[in-house]
């Protein structure tokens, strides 16, 4: 008899083993970008993920796997990245190793886990996402330009999408600034059709929404901002 979750648990070991062999390589990242393949900081975060759910797996569910080697692999990636995608001089990760730039997608440092709420480097990451991707109230995935070596190959000028947004509110909130993610969460709900459904990204020039709808990814950020945002101001007695 197989038992409910084993198939599924077989499948992971299979992915987990290829990971093991194919996380060094560089990647597009999540963005999908038509430029030259590099060492996207988000995707090396993301295979530290997937180990450490590996290795947690076995600790705290007792499932049968090759703990001790993914144990090797997390702990590799995490000193991959401290070391080659965060910038001293930024205090911010980057975009990929070498880069100057940010990325939306670090914003999921802290909530993945990488890192905790209160390590300098999450604020620090932050940070550098406002000044550089916050335009007109909406988080840019990352910054576009016509230079050769531009990471995308695309020319400038996109929506901005809304899971990014809501990744921005989500450090707001570890970080304790809940009047300024409330504000933000509210008026980001506020965009919604007469269904309350999203797109894929918001055009604040033309103040509609663009790209795909309704867009799932979308959603999923709203809720899960919506359940840190209430834990959050429930333990503050709001």
């Amino acid at each position: 008899d197989i038992a409910p979750g084993d198939e599924s648990w077989a499948l992971q070991r299979v992915l987990l083993a290829d990971l093991e062999q194919r996380w060094r390589e560089p990647d597009e990242g999540i963005w999908e970008v038509r430029g030259p393949r590099r060492h996207f900081t988000h995707s090396k975060v993301m295979a530290w993920v997937a180990f450490d759910r590996g290795v947690k797996a076995v600790e705290d569910f007792g499932r049968e796997g090759a703990a001790d080697r993914w144990r090797a692999a997390r702990e590799a990636i995490r000193a991959e990245v401290l070391d080659q995608g965060y910038d001293e001089e930024l205090e911010s990760f980057v975009q990929y190793y070498g880069s100057r730039r940010v990325d939306a997608s670090l914003l999921t440092i802290p909530l993945f886990g990488f890192l905790p709420p209160s390590d300098p480097r999450v604020r620090g990451t932050l940070e550098a996402v406002r000044r550089e991707l916050l335009v007109d109230g909406f988080v840019q995935r990352y910054q576009h330009d016509e230079k050769v070596e531009d990471v995308d190959g695309l020319p400038p000028g996109e929506g901005a999408f809304f899971l990014c947004s809501f990744w921005f509110v989500d450090n707001l909130i570890l970080l304790g600034e809940l009047d300024e993610a409330q504000e933000m969460f509210e008026r980001l709900l506020g965009l919604g059709n007469d269904l309350g459904l999203l797109s894929e990204e918001y055009d604040p020039a033309l103040g509609r929404l663009v790209g795909n709808f309704p867009q799932a990814f979308s959603h999923i950020g709203l809720v899960n901002t919506a359940l840190l945002l209430e834990k959050a101001l429930t333990e503050q007695g709001r």
